[in-house]
């Protein structure tokens, strides 16, 4: 069976215009072209229907051009969900983090510009943030009226971002690599292995926040205690 465009979105439940969208970002491929007519089949509706289904669960084009790509596995759904979304239904835009934190909104701008505030999908065009941001916000503006100087606490904080970016990318990695894909080869495409995956990762993503938060800590004790010495000597 075949589609004119109109007939497509009428089936797929879409705007043509929609059709048209995702088709220049390669998320169709182009239709048969039959005089002045472009005609769809049956795997165009089904490849549609796909795209509606994962953008319903929240992903954005890029990782579903992955799903569709077959880069990423069916039983990743669940994990990719967690990990691209954010963990509560409670988001900011960046003028209500300003109002709800006294900050204000050019500072704001200045850390997201850093990479110190991240919004949950940078590509948006009114991009919103974790509630939980207000919780890290009240924590920075705790130092600054200690008297840390803004600019001096701002550097110190792009230099924890960066090494902490590293940290966990190679977290990540071996995630991945030793899990993951480890789970994923032994079960099958049928498993049902995708609850046991997103299981173990919230476990694991737990018991890492732990262990940095305890390693910082105690490091950060320790340079306190060395440049007590150092004054004292």
């Amino acid at each position: 069976m075949e589609y004119r465009i109109e007939q497509l979105a009428r089936a797929g439940g879409v705007a043509v215009d929609t059709i048209r969208f995702y088709q220049g970002k390669g998320l169709l491929s182009a239709p048969r072209r039959q005089g002045r007519y472009t005609l769809y089949d049956h795997d165009h509706l089904i490849r549609l229907t796909r795209i509606r289904e994962l953008q319903q669960r929240g992903f954005t084009l890029t990782v579903i051009r992955r799903f569709l790509n077959g880069e990423l596995e069916p039983s990743d759904e669940s994990l990719v969900a967690a990990v691209t979304r954010p963990q509560s239904n409670d988001t900011l835009t960046l003028e209500d983090l300003s109002r709800s934190s006294g900050v204000a909104a050019p500072i704001l701008r200045e850390l997201q510009r850093g990479g110190l505030l991240v919004p949950i999908d940078p590509s948006a065009k009114h991009p919103r943030f974790p509630a939980g941001d207000l919780t890290a916000l009240s924590a920075g503006l705790k130092l600054v009226e200690a008297g840390i100087p803004l600019g001096e606490l701002l550097e110190l904080a792009r230099s924890h971002a960066l090494s902490a970016e590293t940290t966990a990318r190679q977290a990540v990695e071996l995630f991945d690599r030793h899990v993951r894909e480890r789970m994923q080869a032994a079960g099958g495409p049928a498993s049902g292995v995708e609850p046991e995956l997103l299981e173990l990762f919230t476990g694991l993503l737990d018991a890492a926040g732990v262990l940095v938060r305890h390693h910082f800590e105690r490091t950060l004790v320790r340079a306190a205690r060395e440049h007590i010495e150092r004054s004292e000597a």
